[in-house]
């Protein structure tokens, strides 16, 4: 069976109203100085920093988002009984939401829908964490050790699960057709899993709204937008 997999990245959940990173309207370009509340040495070593990515997170769309049609053509195809993975750059579980199997996605950037202990590690539901910061916390600690508390999500400055990695590498390797959708393909090393499947004789698309460095590889490249172009392309992919 065809092994299909997508490669996704902060533009395909941006119809579901979550704002990307580096796009025209992104929130790297609107607020450079974001950038601090995810990176892990400033969140680390500044209290201010904290109380403001909690803040953040408080405010946050991602937890109230809903998949969009892109996100549910892809879990459509996986019903079909198609042979599909999905390796995301992205936090905010719209893929299990609509519908693809969680054993099925692979989330190289963590979660924004988990916490985490950085000392003992223990984990818990984000929405536990907020209810303390609606309680009057604004730096909430490890209620079990007292540690600093982030969300499972893998900041700038912080490794990739190699294990998470390892696996996404041999998807990509097997995959005969890859879909990059929504990604910059800047990032690495995400971005790289695009040549990668290429290298290995996979059907490349890459469907983004702007230019990506991996477009003169790629078999297709689509701009018209994620949330009619992908259903489009998975319609014709199972027609074919």
């Amino acid at each position: 069976m065809t092994l299909v997999s997508f490669l996704t990245g902060a533009g395909i959940s941006t119809d579901s109203g979550i704002p990307d990173y580096r796009g025209p309207n992104g929130v790297w370009r609107k607020d450079p100085d974001a950038e601090k509340l995810v990176t892990y040495g400033y969140y680390m070593n500044d209290p201010e920093i904290r109380r403001r990515a909690w803040q953040v997170r408080r405010r946050a769309v991602t937890l109230t988002a809903e998949p969009n049609a892109a996100h549910r053509a892809i879990a459509e195809l996986d019903r079909s009984g198609a042979s599909v993975r999905v390796i995301t750059q992205n936090v905010d579980g719209l893929h299990q939401l609509a519908g693809t199997p969680t054993r099925k996605v692979l989330e190289l950037h963590g979660s924004a829908r988990q916490f985490m202990c950085t000392e003992c590690d223990t984990r818990g539901p984000m929405a536990e964490a907020l209810a303390r910061l609606d309680a009057g916390e604004d730096d909430p600690p490890c209620l079990v050790c007292g540690g600093i508390l982030k969300s499972t999500t893998v900041m700038f400055g912080e490794n990739l699960d190699p294990l998470v990695l390892g696996e996404a590498v041999e998807v990509t390797k097997a995959s005969e057709v890859f879909f990059a959708v929504g990604s910059s393909l800047q990032v690495h090393p995400a971005a790289g899993l695009a040549g990668l499947a290429a290298e290995h004789g996979a059907r490349l698309v890459a469907v983004n709204a702007e230019p990506t460095p991996y477009d003169d590889v790629a078999d297709e490249v689509v701009r018209e937008p994620i949330g009619t172009a992908v259903p489009r392309l998975l319609r014709e992919l199972a027609d074919a």
